[in-house]
């Protein structure tokens, strides 16, 4: 269902009860993209999981009446040093978090974010530590340009033309999920890829949504200097080959924050298979326990 939040409106679906812990997704990426084995181990843990989808993409708000930027010169600026512009930045999208917390009545509740959705638990830590129970950043990195340039496939990747059905939704599901696990994988994997690509085209495909996030990632800048400021329960989990954002950016975070712990997993790259969800789940749960 929809609820207003921040001036918008964002979908959003609950299991479980418990502490509460909102799964936040990265770029363009829907709440779908969290694997219902994930939320059932969780919720068999004792969590409330509360997953959604960011503004601008899936079943939550569309910002069509803001500028569409461009990933060439969002990201030749950055690499300039020069301003980005960007309709919104991730603290924004911080900031949808704490409303839809608002809304829902929950004081404080525990954090975990995926690659884009890891900057964005950042941002929300930051700017509102008093809300923020505990963090679990995933495959994702502190914001500096250094730490986020990955492997050229992986780039390139992100730059495929968006699907205009969901047969090419599947396939480009699929091939994506080849490119960006960065290693060996279980075939059936491939399926699964595609299955959740081709459900989250028919919820709403919209890609000037992840081009805003794109430009909300490199116009947010670097966290780094920052991080050390967090005092609540931290936990950083990388893949050991990811190649989006490589494990430097892992280790740059867990570096940046104080008592933060890492855990590098061999069998994920800039993905969640399958065999990586207990580990995942036990991470969570570890970090929720510590706060």
């Amino acid at each position: 269902m929809r609820i207003p939040t921040n001036g918008i409106e964002l979908w959003w679906e609950e299991a479980g009860a418990g502490p509460p812990v909102f799964l936040i997704m990265g770029i363009g990426a829907q709440h779908v993209f969290w694997p219902d084995r994930l939320v059932a181990l969780l919720v068999g843990s004792g969590l409330r999981v509360l997953r959604f989808d960011n503004r601008d993409i899936g079943a939550s708000t569309w910002l069509d009446h803001l500028p569409v930027p461009s990933m060439p010169a969002a990201l030749g600026r950055r690499a300039l040093g020069l301003p980005v512009p960007a309709p919104y930045t991730l603290r924004d999208m911080a900031a949808d978090v704490i409303g839809l917390m608002d809304t829902l009545g929950l004081p404080r509740a525990h954090l975990v974010g995926a690659s884009m959705g890891g900057m964005i638990a950042q941002e929300a830590a930051l700017g509102w530590p008093e809300r923020v129970a505990s963090l679990t950043s995933i495959m994702s990195s502190p914001g500096d340009l250094w730490s986020m340039v990955g492997r050229p496939e992986a780039l390139r990747g992100l730059l495929v033309k968006a699907p205009r059905s969901e047969a090419e939704a599947r396939e480009r599901g699929a091939s994506m999920f080849r490119v960006l696990h960065g290693g060996p994988f279980d075939p059936e994997e491939l399926d699964l890829a595609a299955e959740i690509s081709g459900h989250a085209f028919a919820r709403g495909s919209h890609p000037r949504g992840f081009l805003r996030h794109f430009a909300a990632i490199q116009a947010s800048g670097s966290r780094r200097g920052r991080l050390g400021a967090l005092k609540m329960p931290v936990t950083v989990i990388h893949g050991r080959n990811d190649p989006l954002l490589p494990l430097r950016a892992g280790l740059a975070t867990a570096a940046a924050i104080p008592g933060a712990e890492l855990v590098v997993l061999d069998e994920m790259g800039h993905t969640l298979p399958q065999v990586a969800l207990p580990a995942l789940a036990a991470g969570i749960c570890k970090t929720v326990g510590r706060a």
